[in-house]
């Protein structure tokens, strides 16, 4: 099949950025709940709906979580009826976390039922950089465009090498993906803390992201920390964080006395392992090396606490 004739519809919001990355905006038929960038996607067929209530705390989030999990629920519904009336040749989703977003498994009563040929699944897994830029050859092999990949990887590869220098001493930077319970961002995170210039605490690349106690960011004790709880925009995470932040042991700590603890958007940027990842990073490099003085374009996703 043509590639200007395949009909995409992806329930992962990285997944989307990749497809819009590689040339693919006009192939996407439909879209998950998340999935909001660039703005022109939203006005997509929106094929997935989640089980948690607005407005819930991280640790009501993680509560209710573990509830649904338990009843061997899923916590998101496919519309199957809309997703068959797509006609898509190829739905992309994840195989990484049950949690954040679609998987396979959620999509089976909706495949099992297919009449005709049924779409190519693309599932993605990242765990660090290096499996990002595979993402990009994948989603572009399926959509019958394998040459536009290496030319996607290599605009994120240029952005990611622009970033300034690091200082000769790296600060200590502890990136912290949700807050009640207490959660380090792995994964491709570490990369870009050590891309922007600090050192990564308390996380590994392409480890996955992990439970931790206070007392390990105790022993730690950062010289910057980075909130950016998955999901979370700027303006759900800033009441939580301000909470922390108050109590002991947090209030005591280095970066806590010196005024050098951020709120950023993990929503649209740290939590979405595709191509905006380099815009994670020059964020990274804000916080790093000019805290006082943001650019404007990243002013939005940062916020000092």
């Amino acid at each position: 099949m043509s590639a200007a004739l395949l009909r995409i519809v992806s329930l992962l919001p990285s997944a989307t950025e990749i497809a819009v990355a590689l040339g693919l905006q006009d192939n996407l038929v439909g879209r998950s709940h998340e999935c909001d960038f660039p703005p022109a996607v939203q006005a997509l067929p929106v094929c997935t709906s989640t089980k948690l209530e607005k407005g819930l705390t991280s640790q009501a989030i993680e509560d209710r979580v573990k509830a649904i999990v338990e009843k061997g629920l899923s916590v998101y519904d496919v519309d199957a009826p809309l997703l068959k009336s797509l006609r898509p040749d190829v739905i992309l989703t994840q195989a990484q976390c049950a949690v954040c977003a679609v998987t396979p498994a959620d999509l089976e009563e909706a495949l099992a039922s297919w009449v005709g040929t049924p779409p190519r699944l693309v599932s993605l897994a990242p765990d660090d950089l290096a499996d990002v830029f595979g993402d990009l050859r994948r989603v572009a092999e399926a959509a019958g465009v394998p040459e536009r990949a290496p030319e996607a990887a290599a605009r994120m590869r240029a952005g990611l090498c622009a970033l300034p220098l690091a200082p000769a001493t790296r600060p200590k930077m502890l990136a912290v993906e949700w807050i009640q319970p207490l959660m380090v961002a792995g994964n491709w995170v570490p990369e870009l803390i050590t891309a922007a210039g600090a050192e990564p605490l308390l996380a590994a690349p392409g480890v996955h992201s992990h439970w931790i106690e206070a007392e390990a960011v105790v022993a730690a004790d950062p010289d910057i920390i980075a909130l950016m709880p998955c999901g979370y925009q700027l303006a759900q995470t800033l009441p939580e964080a301000r909470a922390l932040l108050a109590q002991e042991p947090w209030r005591s700590l280095r970066a806590v006395r010196e005024g050098r603890v951020f709120a950023v958007d993990g929503h649209h940027l740290f939590n979405r392992p595709g191509p905006r990842l380099v815009e994670s990073a020059e964020v990274l490099a804000c916080l790093i090396h000019t805290p006082d003085a943001v650019p404007e374009r990243l002013a939005p996703f940062i916020a000092r606490l």
